[in-house]
């Protein structure tokens, strides 16, 4: 199973009315009850070795959140030690209110297809020339 790193914005605000799991009542939550709210469907789910669930910068800092990032990591083989280099991200700026409830931020990523490897390197620079304009 991939591995999710999920960081929830506490400077922000703002509060988003939903349910936390699917069909459970919709309630009032800031980044401190998303946090707390997160951890217990972790603790419950018993995904502890596959989500982390912290503070820190989700972006969308200039409006009211809450805010939440997602980084996904590739599953870790047995007896190897998990690397830092995230497969993909999701980002729930501004857009907490549209879910369905507060637990499908983890659903949605772990159930998410991981990106296909390519057989070209990636360019290094970001400093290549332009084609000529028409």
């Amino acid at each position: 199973m991939r591995r999710l790193v999920i960081t929830v914005c506490p400077r922000e605000p703002g509060v988003v009315v939903l349910p936390v799991e699917p069909g459970s009542r919709a309630r009032r939550l800031d980044a401190a009850a998303i946090v707390q709210a997160l951890q217990e469907v972790v603790a419950r789910r018993r995904l502890g070795d596959h989500v982390t669930v912290r503070e820190g910068c989700a972006g969308g800092c200039y409006s009211s959140g809450p805010n939440v990032s997602v980084a996904i990591f590739p599953p870790t083989p047995p007896g190897e030690r998990a690397d830092g280099i995230a497969v993909g991200w999701k980002t729930y700026v501004y857009t907490l209110g549209t879910l369905t409830c507060l637990a499908q931020v983890i659903e949605e990523s772990l159930d998410a297809p991981l990106p296909a490897p390519t057989d070209r390197p990636r360019a290094r620079s970001a400093r290549r020339p332009h084609p000529p304009a028409c």
